[in-house]
């Protein structure tokens, strides 16, 4: 059973070495244990960092591509060097890495196929009061789109066994955190969560540029996901609606229109037609979106087939 730790890295030379060194070297059940660096396009020593570290494999990306494509070319390396299971952690040591044991634990024990660490955001020490609210509602609603329970939506710290890595295709630019959850929630892949441990905060967030730029990415993100593998549940509801609205409107007209005063009312007849027009075309595009998901699910299976080789 071959482990690789993924780490992306974008100008973490301060911080990577104490990260590294946290890392326990030898797991029960794992046979081979590697360590993999994604250099996010850094400008400073990180990579000289890593290679006096001894790590195993350092991919560079030329320029920097974000958190969401480094995570994607951290598991297209991990996929092609041969790993059986695949943890993601931070480069900042924001997780207990003496608790990786635990992380693949459901994932040895056969129980799990993705294994997030919870790192209980509701009680965060870490955290505003205002970013442990945000936290928890946040992982509620990506947890009613994905259809699982998952107490810690945003965690970074989590493993996959190969099957899920091969079966995850990260389209965001942002973050994967939230897109791969909604993803595997409609794979039917078997998720679960573990309690983990936190060090104190080394530095600020990258990821966040305010807590309003956090938030409206993180909506865009959910709703486009959920849109995408749940199309036409997101088009049929909102055409029905609007169908139901403009129907509402004509039977108005028409019970106006049969006690003689119809005609201070011709502009609920406009409106009504204009919702049922638009209403039916939401859910044509509903169905189109649907058949086009169809297309999609084949491609992503060719897809899987294609990293696997």
């Amino acid at each position: 059973m071959k482990l690789i730790i993924q780490i992306p890295c974008y100008n973490e030379a301060l911080t990577l070495e104490e990260s590294l060194s946290a890392i326990p070297r030898h797991i029960e059940g794992i046979d081979e244990l590697e360590i993999l660096i994604i250099d996010d396009g850094s400008e400073d020593n990180t990579v000289e960092v890593a290679r006096k570290a001894g790590v195993n494999h350092i991919i560079s990306l030329k320029k920097n591509q974000g958190l969401a494509g480094a995570f994607r070319a951290g598991i297209d390396a991990c996929l092609r060097l041969g790993a059986d299971i695949i943890v993601n952690t931070d480069a900042d040591n924001q997780y207990e890495a003496k608790d990786i044991p635990k992380l693949i634990q459901p994932i040895l024990e056969g129980n799990a196929e993705l294994v997030i660490g919870d790192r209980g955001v509701a009680t965060e020490e870490a955290f505003t009061p205002l970013k442990r609210k945000l936290q928890t509602i946040g992982s509620y609603v990506v947890s009613k789109a994905a259809g699982l329970e998952i107490p810690d939506a945003t965690s970074g710290f989590r493993a996959m066994t190969r099957d899920t890595a091969l079966r995850t295709n990260i389209l965001s630019n942002y973050s994967y955190t939230l897109e791969t959850l909604i993803q595997a929630g409609n794979r039917n892949i078997n998720v679960t969560s573990v309690p983990i441990r936190t060090n104190p905060p080394r530095r600020p967030s990258r990821l966040m540029h305010g807590m309003v730029d956090y938030m409206v990415r993180s909506t865009i993100t959910i709703i486009r996901a959920y849109a995408m593998y749940r199309a036409i549940r997101v088009f049929f509801t909102i055409g029905i609606l609007m169908a139901l609205a403009g129907t509402a409107l004509g039977l108005r007209y028409l019970y106006f229109f049969l006690i003689g005063q119809g005609g201070g009312h011709v502009q609920s007849v406009i409106v009504a037609a204009v919702l049922l027009i638009i209403g039916f075309q939401t859910i044509l595009n509903g169905l189109l979106a649907d058949l086009i998901a169809s297309n999609r699910k084949m491609l992503e299976e060719l897809l899987m087939r294609r990293k696997g080789n």
